[in-house]
């Protein structure tokens, strides 16, 4: 029987189509956050990654910046597109997570480890990869439908401002979350054997 895990994993997708009702409480939101933030690894253990819950007034606000910049930067008409997609997929949710790497523990780790100096920012970008995965595995779980979605660095200055974030913080994603009102089309695999290659 496949475990629990693996089922999760299997069930993760994204989801285009959420609104803001949450399943769970915020406490317990919170509480998936800080369990991937505790346990997910790091490389040399540097727990790099830095987490922003945004719910209620302070995930519109986000999707308003996100507007905002973009209306500056694209036509009327691309804009209308874009306004909408936002509207009923991103700003519909209950929440947004912005996910962040703290270029400080990075920077001290190329002056404490000259070999590597010049993988850390790879790594530090794989820790935050496997942290996404696992908040939006864990968040599905519980019946969110979620997404990733990259408006960074267009967004980063105004995001900074807004929410007092450390200079030394990069935002690296936003993940939109919310109860799903459709679901996602089937997806499609590329054959295993041209993936996966065992020799024993």
């Amino acid at each position: 029987m496949p475990s629990h895990f693996h089922t999760a994993m299997k069930n993760r997708r994204s989801f285009y189509a959420i609104n803001n009702i949450s399943p769970i409480s915020d406490s317990r939101i919170q509480e998936i956050v800080e369990n991937a933030v505790m346990h997910v690894p790091s490389p040399f253990n540097s727990q790099s990654t830095r987490i922003v819950i945004l719910l209620g007034e302070h995930h519109q606000a986000l999707w308003d910046i996100v507007k905002n910049v973009l209306k500056e930067k694209i036509s009327p008409e691309r804009f209308e597109q874009t306004e909408e997609k936002i509207n009923t997929s991103f700003a519909s949710g209950y929440g947004t997570i912005l996910f962040f790497e703290d270029q400080a523990v990075v920077e001290n780790l190329k002056e404490k480890f000259p070999t590597y100096q010049d993988k850390f920012t790879e790594w530090a970008e794989q820790t935050s990869g496997m942290h996404q995965w696992a908040i939006w595995t864990m968040l599905e779980d519980e019946g969110f439908g979620v997404s990733l979605q990259h408006y960074n660095p267009l967004i980063d200055s105004e995001v900074a401002k807004k929410w007092n974030i450390n200079p030394k913080w990069k935002l690296v994603a936003q993940m939109p979350f919310g109860t799903p009102v459709a679901c996602p089309g089937d997806k499609e695999f590329m054959p295993i054997r041209e993936r996966v290659f065992v020799y024993k």
